[in-house]
């Protein structure tokens, strides 16, 4: 049976603290719900001594009946001044009623010198009855060494004291932190196998690292290797600084690598969606190219790669997309061989030589234009319906016009008038917005067009991106627009380019209109993915 590994997550109070980073009690209350299905062991919740928010929240997730997590309040050993029961930081640590309290201690000895101006004996003996107080009021008690990797380079005889003093106090676990995120996994790996030797058979021996040198997920596994059997960081790798060690990445490589239990397989298969609901909560954007979780993880755009993979996935993936809840993208681009074009084609074009040849020179001069297919899915659908002479136009925009104003009040006023023709009748609409040209653009199309397809009440645009095709043209380069559009189930990419941004987004706008027409109304949705749990729609 494989040995398990306790994961302990951090997001809503190391992750909280990244730059741009800020959880309101309800988001906590959300990501506890998430993470506990997810199936980690551990939570930490807050510094309840820190401020009311924290408090608050301990108070509220009492209330939540949890089927996995056990929820941990975290702070600091006593002050020096104070006694423990006179300390207000490990009352109210008390207070917040978690079956588990996490305190962090100094173990390197320039922190003690520094920081805490206290003698070192002061700071051992701080670091035993915090615990000790601790341990006679919290079923389970683990100790936090700041700075660990640091002290016991400078002073390796009494970081280990601080350790054994939290020991002998009672602590359940010692975690070893690399606090600065400045050690390399030799470091890590050495100091770690010392602690195990010496303290293993006594407590579970945990790792904290933060990545600073880019090596925190590295460190983490380093220190599981030399035997240490409680991980914590953060999803996503949020954190102060350049962040926490990202759990999303050393949850999958614990599990399906090194043989260790973590989560389970079962629940693995949620972890893409667990990663996307934290940052969906936390409002940041998604890291396409993020390990194991992004979009961009199991994407392959090279020919060679395509064809490679499509005959034997191990080629370029070294694990299967769905175990980790993921899956896999063919992009199109200028690189693009006949395995991609196969692979993301809405019709079979293997027998279609001709029609392949075309669609892979269209998009070679399109891309020179600079159109781009790796986010407009939808386009390309269009593109090879159009080739193969296969794909009439439900409606064609003859014209439009549109006027921006504005008045001494402040209020912006675009106006948009297009002329539609459907099955040879000609459609003139105007619409009015206060949202921008594309607003109104987009509501005189569908108010032309919504009463002949009623299907189109569903539509909506979901995201809208402008790029600079070549900045080096100034007030005269070309803009690349790429819309999201979803309905109810799906959702899809367009693309318009030109050096007129309105021109571009109506060109990106007729697609998507047209391409959920196809779906609704003609043949097939290949192309639309389906909307995920966590993602803005």
């Amino acid at each position: 049976m494989s040995q398990c590994i306790e994961i302990y997550d951090t997001t809503l109070r190391d992750g909280s603290q990244g730059e741009g980073v800020s959880f309101s009690v309800a988001d906590k209350l959300n990501i506890t719900r998430e993470l506990d299905a997810f199936g980690i062991h551990y939570i930490e919740g807050g510094w309840p001594g820190s401020n009311p928010k924290d408090v608050e929240y301990f108070q509220a997730v009492r209330k939540i009946k949890l089927r996995h997590a056990r929820i941990a309040a975290f702070g600091s050993t006593r002050h020096a001044k104070n006694t423990p029961a006179g300390d207000h930081n490990l009352r109210m640590l008390v207070a917040a009623k978690t079956p588990v309290v996490v305190i962090f201690g100094k173990s390197w000895d320039l922190h003690v010198r520094d920081a805490l101006r206290v003698t070192l004996d002061d700071n051992l003996r701080m670091i035993s009855s915090s615990v000790k107080f601790l341990k006679q009021r919290v079923p389970r008690v683990f100790f936090d060494a700041e700075h660990f990797f640091d002290g016991y380079r400078a002073h390796a005889d009494y970081a280990l004291r601080t350790l054994e003093a939290a020991l002998e106090a009672g602590a359940d676990a010692l975690v070893l932190c690399d606090t600065n995120g400045g050690s390399l996994p030799d470091d890590i790996r050495n100091a770690t196998a010392a602690v195990v030797t010496r303290f293993g058979s006594h407590a579970v021996i945990g790792i904290h690292t933060h990545n600073d040198s880019g090596l925190a997920v590295a460190n983490t596994l380093a220190a599981v290797a030399a035997g240490a059997r409680h991980v914590q960081g953060t999803i996503n790798g949020l954190g102060e600084r350049t962040g926490n060690a990202d759990l999303t990445q050393i949850i999958p490589s614990l599990e399906l690598k090194l043989g260790f239990r973590t989560v389970g397989s079962d629940k693995l298969r949620r972890l893409t969606e667990t990663s996307r609901v934290i940052y969906e909560i936390a409002n940041l954007p998604m890291r396409d190219n993020q390990p194991f979780v992004g979009r961009s993880a199991f994407a392959h755009k090279g020919g060679v790669h395509v064809s490679a993979v499509s005959r034997n996935p191990l080629t370029y993936e070294h694990i299967k997309p769905e175990t980790v809840g993921n899956e896999r993208r063919i992009l199109v681009s200028e690189l693009s061989g006949r395995s991609n074009i196969l692979a993301c084609s809405p019709i079979d074009l293997s027998k279609q030589p001709d029609t392949m040849k075309e669609v892979l020179q269209r998009i070679m001069e399109m891309e020179k234009r600079g159109y781009a297919f790796e986010n407009a899915t939808a386009s390309f659908d269009l593109l090879v319906r159009k080739a193969a002479g296969i794909y009439t136009p439900r409606f064609r925009l003859e014209s439009f016009r549109v006027v921006s104003e504005g008045g001494a009040d402040g209020r912006r006023i675009s106006e948009a008038t297009v002329k539609v023709r459907i099955n040879g009748e000609l459609l003139h609409t105007v619409s009015e917005a206060e949202h921008g040209p594309v607003s109104a653009l987009d509501q005189a199309l569908r108010k032309a067009l919504t009463p002949r397809f009623p299907c189109l009440a569903d539509f909506r645009l979901v995201d809208y991106k402008v790029h600079i095709v070549n900045a080096q043209a100034a007030a005269e380069a070309k803009v690349r627009v790429v819309i999201e559009s979803a309905d109810r189930t799906a959702c899809w990419g367009t693309v318009g380019v030109s050096d007129n941004i309105i021109e571009a987004s109506c060109e990106a706008l007729v697609d998507s209109l047209e391409y959920m027409l196809l779906r609704s109304l003609g043949r097939g949705d290949k192309g639309g993915r389906r909307i995920s749990k966590g993602r803005r729609a």
